[in-house]
């Protein structure tokens, strides 16, 4: 075991696995001390709302964003998943060359071996962090976003609304908080008078634009 790890073709797990032994302890320690590493590394990553598709291909969401959250970032700490993962890659890779050693009496190349288990520890982690999150705590936030406002309907509270002329609506979100708007008509030469339902469709600077709803069932 300690030839096969200390191979130089080896070296990258071996590596792994003494970096994810460092990232414990540190953890640890500084679990003691107050500092914790897991919630310093959450918030250096990209904020991104759980409960957003980042596959639609009309979310506005970079190729890392994305990978983090394919990887189930958003719903367990990074921390967790870069200490299973280098578990993972490291036993994946140990094992790889212990096999090709075996078989044909001599080790892959690191970066051979590298790529293959690469590619068979992300499913893993994937996995993990999709198991793992359905037993975490969820921590949900109230503090929503202003585009989240657009395809609600508001109500016209103070005012007529205009085209360059805007009036005051209020918006209940999913958490029932109340917001207050300033909104005017997307369709040119529309009034919308106190009291009106609309559905807001567009964010221009600190104004909405809406439009008159006329759905019988209106969505809060």
């Amino acid at each position: 075991m300690v030839e096969l790890m200390l191979h130089p073709a080896n070296l990258p797990f071996t590596a792994s696995l003494g970096l994810m032994l460092c990232i414990s302890v540190m953890e640890g320690v500084g679990t003691l001390v107050g500092f914790g590493i897991s919630e310093f590394l959450d918030s250096l990553l990209p904020d991104v709302d759980a409960s957003v598709d980042l596959d639609a291909p009309d979310v506005d969401a970079s190729g890392f964003t994305r990978f983090m959250g394919w990887l189930q970032v958003r719903g367990v700490p990074f921390l967790i998943l870069l200490v299973v993962f280098l578990t993972f890659f490291g036993l994946l890779g140990l094992g790889i060359q212990s096999v090709a050693g075996r078989v044909t009496g001599a080790y892959l190349p690191s970066v051979v071996a590298s790529v293959v288990a690469l590619a068979g520890t992300l499913p893993l982690v994937k996995v993990f962090g999709r198991t793992c999150g359905r037993f975490l705590p969820k921590d949900e936030t109230e503090v929503i976003s202003e585009k989240s406002y657009i395809g609600k309907v508001a109500h016209i509270t103070l005012g007529r609304a205009k085209v360059s002329s805007p009036a005051q609506a209020k918006l209940k979100d999913r958490f029932g908080t109340t917001h207050y708007l300033m909104v005017e008509p997307d369709v040119e030469g529309q009034v919308l008078e106190q009291g009106d339902a609309v559905l807001i469709v567009e964010q221009k600077g600190p104004v909405f634009r809406a439009i008159l709803n006329t759905c019988e069932e209106l969505e809060e």
